[in-house]
């Protein structure tokens, strides 16, 4: 079946993800249908699927490996992705208007020249790749990347295509994880836990309380051969690669992902590590209960507030009047009002003390920290 969109096949398969994915949240029950969907469609032998957190793209739950072997391939999945120059990286995708993106067509037909074909995908028996970014509201709240055997046909343009028509509504259900509500009776750790790995990535130590939350994180779920087993989660491999990539000025920005465990929030935070000689190279990694101030960010994206209704949500946080607002904002009372009112719809609130519990307590197992304001 050749998978162009507008066909009735075609057709019939989109609406059923279509279906699927509506008014659902991304769970591994969803992206297990998702990706039994889309095979009659669009035909792969393996895939990476992952949540990310809008605010820095790295991976967090839920995230599905299908096909890809041990957990050695996803090192060397996330040490391309943040060492080495190569096409189609997502955090270029993420640039471009177009969410998809094969290698074939990136490479011009010659995949060899992409320096993760021959240290990822060849190694592993596969081919072309079909990278995808999930947007809501214009933000990324989840990727995927499909392979084709080696020797296989290329994805064509018509499969990027009808993947790109999949990423909105599939956005939107991992956007709408986000605002899935803490259980306040979840019963998690409260200390940090502590991991450093060495140069090259490789976990050197780790703290007692750290070796508890490695028990309780979600180890990615894999699909495929039931002898593999993935020792380390994906999550937590994206923010070391990424925190290895900030010191060797690979990178930029901050390595941090938010991940929602048992029905409590959790940071997992990267940073890179150095000698009292001055020399670098090692990581350590951070795992605690996730603060207001950390939440806040991310619960205002997932009910999609534009820039001045965010700015108007931290002034009301704030504890200012309307015309406090508009004297800030240089608007008029009547406008900021209007904005308000727009706030007020979408987060399905009608007072401000309302909007205030929802955005900043609600999805916060805790004390509301009285400068939570200062987070947007």
């Amino acid at each position: 079946m050749e998978p162009v969109s507008g066909t009735p096949p075609a057709s019939r398969v989109l609406e059923r993800i279509r279906r699927a994915v509506r008014a659902r949240i991304a769970d591994n029950a969803l992206l297990d249908e998702i990706s039994r969907l889309l095979r009659e469609a669009v035909p792969f032998d393996a895939a990476f699927w992952a949540a990310a957190d809008p605010l820095t793209m790295l991976a967090t739950s839920p995230t599905r490996l299908e096909n890809l072997g041990s957990g050695e391939a996803c090192d060397s999945y996330w040490e391309n992705e943040f060492f080495v120059e190569d096409v189609n990286h997502f955090r270029t995708l993420a640039r471009r208007r177009t969410p998809t993106a094969s290698l074939h067509r990136a490479t011009d037909g010659h995949p060899a020249r992409s320096s993760r074909y021959h240290t990822l995908n060849r190694p592993l028996g596969l081919g072309d790749e079909l990278r995808c970014l999930f947007r809501s509201g214009g933000e990324v709240w989840g990727y995927a990347c499909l392979w084709r055997a080696h020797g296989a046909r290329p994805f064509t343009t018509a499969e990027e295509r009808f993947l790109s028509d999949l990423s909105a509504p599939i956005g939107d259900a991992f956007r709408r994880a986000a605002l899935l509500r803490p259980d306040p009776a979840a019963d998690t750790l409260d200390a940090p836990g502590v991991l450093t790995f060495d140069r090259s990535g490789r976990l050197e130590s780790v703290t007692e309380t750290a070796e508890l939350w490695l028990r309780e994180l979600p180890f990615t779920q894999v699909d495929g051969d039931g002898r593999d087993a993935v020792s380390i989660p994906a999550e937590l491999r994206a923010v070391v690669n990424k925190a290895r990539a900030i010191a060797a000025g690979r990178d930029a920005g901050t390595a941090r992902a938010r991940l929602l465990l048992h029905g409590r929030w959790l940071m997992i935070h990267g940073f890179p590590l150095r000698e009292p000689n001055g020399e670098g190279g090692k990581t350590a990694v951070v795992i605690e209960p996730a603060k207001a101030t950390d939440l806040a960010p991310l619960i205002v994206r997932a009910y999609r507030l534009g820039r001045r209704e965010q700015q108007i949500t931290r002034l009301v946080a704030g504890g200012l009047s309307t015309a406090e607002i508009a004297a800030t904002l240089c608007l008029s009372t009547h406008t900021v009002r209007g904005y308000l009112k727009q706030v007020f719809e979408k987060v399905e609130v009608s007072t401000r003390g309302g909007l205030v519990a929802k955005i900043f307590a609600e999805h916060h197992k805790g004390t509301l920290n009285p400068d939570i304001h200062t987070a947007l």
